[in-house]
This record gives structure tokens, sequence and C-alpha cells, in this order.
């Protein structure tokens, strides 16, 4: 038996150490339980491999030996993530995640290891075989894995019910045949019926076991003292799935006509469902958008399932709800080009003009079809089959910025204050995107269709991107860290990719070395003085500017100390310098046991000028002084550079831009070179 304290020791003892031994491991939280024999875990992880596993998640092109695509787990438009097939694993040098395809299914799915096994079991047909658990076992069952198998229940609970119920046969298979649903797509999209009497389904479930606790979380069930209801009775059920295809939600249509109850009903939101990060259909459609490289976006269900079965696979829906960022990033995790299918009415596309800048900002390309007055994607592919849709949507796509400015263009007609609203509207939605190239095309067309003039269209969105600019820069300004901590002029946020090594290795050496060592600073400015632990100060003065440590080495210390932090634990030297992780080990050793990093202010002639612990405060705050200072400089350099070639190309909107983010690093230098020369050691 194998005692450990730190969870996330786990996975490397499963991978390093000789299964047939281990039973189970033992944790603070209690036992850690391996049920899959080793030879199966063998056999699963030779037959995951890393790009066939994380391409169901994120569209990945070639870069050489390696692929690349945008992290699954950050917020980014360029892509840093990359996958090398040849080694077998995964790293994002923009968030520091990385390992091998368990340890991505682990982390995106939030799956314990042996869940995670069970996962990539299930994709490549292995078959595992499993003890059956005591109850103690039962017990350690996360919520979250709760919650998904009660989902699965339900799921084949509402097809069964479907298929096989006079009720269900009679109302709810009828209206899907009277839709013109197969039965290939009732069956690929996992389609139910849920029975009209008040709690069918919710009795059904507790008397083969499911507890009510969970039933009532995954909202299925409402249930009160003396009161228990079925939250969908007398709907058409529609499964959600997550991308890797579990359960997770569902969407409920009622078929009477009343006005009391409403059309559509979904899932609330739970630990494993969040409408906002969840698209309908693009479980079933991830694929065909990687091939096509394009999403059609529609509005509700029925019309990704009609549009599926006409041949248009590449198909997802905002369930009705408003689309958000989350929706937008997990679509541009696939393509990015988006088209999105209206049906005629004039009203409601001018509700929804405004959510789609959110897509132009995070970078993809949007294309609008408008079907003719009275249809939608579902009445019309009826009508007119699948040749009839493929070809009216191929035939009536338009550029977004195009239909927006004619759409508009007709209700300004000759108000000149419409028209002027007509302008800024345009104009907002122009200047949130990023390609300069692109923004110049749109404003020559825009021009044409508004008769006016280029230069003033350009000259408002240069207005508003500066204004944007400027924004941003004043919250960066404002004083983002704790009371306690020492302010320390921020690095801007646009400066990205420039690091100075050396001093990374002293951060590290002296989070190491005196991270759980408690410091006096004074803040000579505001004349106050506190105290504060080295280790929160290095997190602070790091996570505060949104700086990461470029070397991968490291970061990753710097995360696990981080961790450790979160969870109230010591920084313990030796539990880096014994760390499982070899690279860490060998690191964290060199720089603990050897001064070849210390800069030449804490030594005279060879001899320490005091103590170094002595020193700490003022270490500490001319380190991150001089850190700053390195990087404010060297992004200046890149930025004088950058003004050059704008001023060769003339591009006023780029020279503006330019100059304004070298104003404010001008101004970051000067404070803190002033903040250097009052460090006295």
């Amino acid at each position: 038996m194998i005692r450990i304290e730190d969870e996330e020791m786990i996975d490397f003892i499963i991978g390093k150490t000789n299964l047939q031994k281990l039973k189970f491991i033992v944790t603070s939280q209690g036992k850690y339980f391996i049920m899959i024999d080793p030879v199966t875990v063998g056999r699963i992880i030779d037959a995951a491999q890393i790009t066939d596993v994380i391409q169901d998640f994120i569209s990945l092109k070639r870069r050489g030996a390696n692929f690349l695509g945008l992290c699954p787990f950050h917020n980014e438009k360029t892509p840093s993530f990359t996958v090398s097939p040849a080694k077998g694993i995964f790293k994002c040098f923009g968030c520091g995640k990385g390992g091998n395809s368990v340890n991505f299914i682990m982390e995106h799915e939030h799956l314990t290891y042996p869940e995670a096994l069970k996962y990539l079991a299930k994709k490549y047909g292995i078959e595992v075989e499993e003890k059956e658990l005591s109850e103690e076992e039962k017990k350690l069952g996360s919520e979250r894995e709760s919650l998904m198998i009660v989902n699965e229940y339900a799921a084949k609970y509402f097809t069964n019910s479907l298929l096989n119920s006079d009720e269900g046969i009679a109302v709810g298979l009828s209206y899907f045949r009277e839709r013109g649903f197969t039965e290939q797509i009732i069956n690929e999209f996992r389609l139910g019926y849920s029975p009209e009497e008040r709690n069918a389904f919710t009795g059904n479930a507790l008397k083969n076991g499911y507890k009510a606790e969970f039933l009532e979380k995954t909202g299925l069930s409402i249930i009160k003292d003396d009161y228990t209801a079925d939250r969908f009775a007398g709907r058409v059920m529609f499964p959600i799935f997550s991308l890797s295809g579990q359960v997770i939600g569902f969407g409920g249509r009622i078929l009477k006509t009343d006005k009391k109850l409403a059309k559509y009903l979904n899932s609330p939101e739970s630990p494993v469902y969040n409408k906002s990060k969840v698209l309908y259909g693009l479980f079933q459609a991830k694929q065909e958008i990687i091939k096509q490289q394009k999403c059609y976006l529609v509005e509700g269900y029925t019309d990704v399932i009609s549009l599926f079965m006409s041949g248009i696979r590449n198909v997802v829906a905002s369930s009705g709800t408003s689309l958000t960022e989350d929706q937008i990033r997990m679509i541009h995790r696939f393509t990015e080009d988006v088209t999105i299918l209206y049906d005629g009415d004039a009203a409601g596309i001018k509700a929804s003009l405004r959510g789609i800048d959110m897509i132009l900002e995070q970078g993809l390309n949007v294309r609008i079809v408008l079907f003719p007055d009275g249809e939608d994607p579902d009445s019309y592919s009826r009508k007119n089959g699948s040749a009839g849709t493929i070809d009216y949507i191929s035939n009536n796509e338009q550029d977004f910025i195009a239909f927006k400015t004619k759409l508009l263009n007709e209700d300004a007609k000759n108000d000149p204050i419409k028209r002027s609203s007509l302008i800024s509207d345009i104009v907002k939605s122009i200047s949130v995107i990023d390609d300069s190239i692109k923004q110049s095309v749109y404003i020559q067309e825009c021009s044409k269709i508004l008769s006016i003039d280029e230069n003033v269209l350009y000259a408002e969105v240069v207005k508003i991107r500066r204004r944007k600019i400027e924004d941003a820069q004043k919250q960066q300004y404002k004083s983002v860290l704790p009371v306690n901590t020492k302010t320390i002029p921020a690095v801007p946020g646009f400066i990205d990719r420039i690091y100075y090594e050396i001093q990374e290795h002293e951060i590290i050496r002296i989070l190491l070395l005196y991270g759980n060592s408690v410091v006096n600073f004074e803040d000579r400015d505001k004349d106050v003085k506190y105290e504060i632990k080295v280790a929160n100060y290095i997190v602070d003065q790091l996570r505060n500017d949104e700086l990461e440590m470029k070397n991968v080495l490291n970061q990753k210390i710097f995360v696990l100390a981080e961790e450790l932090i979160n969870t109230g634990k010591a920084i313990e030297t030796d539990f880096f310098i014994m760390h499982s992780d070899p690279e860490i080990s060998r690191l964290s050793a060199d720089l603990c046991s050897s001064k070849h990093q210390l800069s030449p202010l804490w030594e005279k002639r060879g001899a320490p000028l005091l103590k170094e612990e002595k020193k700490l405060p003022e270490i500490l705050e001319d380190l991150f002084i001089k850190y700053k200072l390195n990087i404010t400089k060297e992004a200046k350099k890149k930025l004088d550079e950058d003004l050059k070639q704008a001023k060769k190309e003339s591009n006023s909107d780029k020279i503006n831009d330019i100059m304004v983010k070298i104003t404010k690093i001008k101004e970051i230098i000067r404070l803190l070179s002033a903040m250097q020369g009052r460090v006295i050691l």
C-alpha cells in the first residue's frame, strides 16, 4: 500500500508504478481505487493517439512535425496549443498546461484517471472489466459523475418511452414523423418523450435506486417536502451533449397549445450543464465542421436536425439563448468561418445584430443567409428537400458587414438622424475586427453602399479603436494589487512574449528558499508598514500583472507553488527537490544549491553584504523592478521597430495604436527607473 497526501502525485504514481502490485492508493480524502487491469490500461494508452483524441475537441493544423490549434483551456486568438504526435504529448505555451492523451481527457472533461481511461476505452472499442464497487467506493464517486449517470439514465428512459410506450408512440413519435425525422436521426440525436403523468419519470428513477438529491440537481425532477414532479412531463425530449458525447442536459418541447406553458423548456444550470457554454448539435457536427471548415449557426433544435437530414451536418444551435462569448470560442476551436441562418423575421434579425459583433471580435469571419418570409431552416428544408436547401444557402450567403449595412440603410433612407446612427453602428462593427486588411476592404465596401467618403469612415474606426485601447489601459493602471502588497507599476497587458530567463530563475530561487518567510515592507509613499509571506508577494506581483514565466520549467514550479499556497500548504524546498518530475527536481536542486544566479548587488568582493534573508524586502523589490524594467525596455525597442515599419506603410491606424502604446511604456519605464534608484542594498 502507498500513502500519498498530495493528490496531484497520484497520476505520476499510476503511470510509474507496477500496477500488478498496486491495489489502491490511500489519500487524505480516502481511497483512490484502480479498477482497470494493467494489460487493458496499456492497450488503451497505445490506442489513444494524441492527435486523434484532441481533434475531437479542437481543430488542429499541421506545422512541420507538430500540430497547432487554439487552446481549449484558456481564451486566446492566436494559437499557442501544440501537439506532438511523435512524443504523444500536448503543450500550451500560453497557459502552461501539458501532458499525454489521458491527461488531456482528465483536464478537459474533469475526470479522474480511471474515468479518463474508461472514456478512451469506449472511444476505441476496448472492453473494460471492472470489479463490483463496495458501498464505501460508491460514496467516493464525485457529484459530477453522479449527475452524469442520472442524465444518461434519463436519456435512455425518454427514448424507451418514445419508441415502446403507447403514449410515446401516439404523441411523441407521431410528432417527429410529421416533421420527417427518420429512425436513424432519432437514434443519432437520442430523441425521446417524457410521459404526461406528473411524476412518471421521477417515480421510476427513485424506484431504481437513483437519489432524489441528484434528480433535483440535474433539474429533471422538482422535489418538495410533500410533492414530486417531472420537470419535462408531456414533452418531446432533445438530449444536450457535451463535446465528448455525454448527456449533460435536456430541452423539452410541449405539444399542447397551452399559452400558460413555455413552448420550449431547458434544463436549469447545474454542475454539469451551463447553457452559455453549450451549443446544441456540436457533438454530432464537430468532425464535419473541421472537414468543411465552416459552421452553420441556427436558433433551435429542430433547425439543426432538419438541416442534418438535408446533408448539412456542420450545423449547431444556440438553443434560443443569446449567443455568448463562450459559445463563440467553442466554434472557433474548429473553424474561423461562421454562417448564420435567419428566418424572414426582420425584427428578430435586428435584435440579434449586436451579438454578431462578438463573433467578429473573436476573429471569425461571419456570413448571413436570410430565408424567405415565413420560413426558417426547418420548414424550408422540409419543403424543398436536401438539394434545394443546399442550393439556396450557397446562393444567398452574404458577408455580415455588407448585409448589416444594406439592412440598416433601407431603414434610414433620407432621415439624417437615422443615417448618422446607422454609420456609427456600422463603424462599431468594423472597429472590432483586428485584421487591418479586412477593415480596409469593409470600409471601401461600406463607403460605396452609404455614399460616404472612405476617409470619414476610416477616421471614425481609428477613433473608436484608440478609445478602447485607452480605456483598457486605464483599467490596467487601477490598483489591482491586494492592499497588503507593495505597488510596483504594472507591465501593460499588450506586452507579450518578452522574458528574461536569468531573472525568472532568480524569482523561482527566492520562492523555493524563502517562500514561507514573512517579510516586513514599508510603503514610503503612503507611510504604511505591513507584513506578507515571500511566496504571496511573488504570486501577487506576477498574477496581478498577468505575467507568466516563459521558461516552461520555471512556470511549472511557479504553478505548483501557487497551488500549495491556495490550499494553505507551506512551500517546502524538499517537495520540489524530490519531485516526481525529474526536470523539476533537477532545476530546483540547482537553484537552491548554487549561487551562480545571484545578482552582483547581493555581494561585494565575494562576501555577502548581509545574510540574504535579512535583506529580502529590498531584494524582492529590486528584483521585480528590474524584471519589469527589462521587459518594458525590450518591448519599447520592438514597438520602435514596428513604428518605423508602419510609417513606411503609411498606416495611420497602426501608427496611432503604436504611439499610444509607446507613450504608456515610456511612463512605466520612467516610474520603474525612479524606483530602482531609491532601492538601497
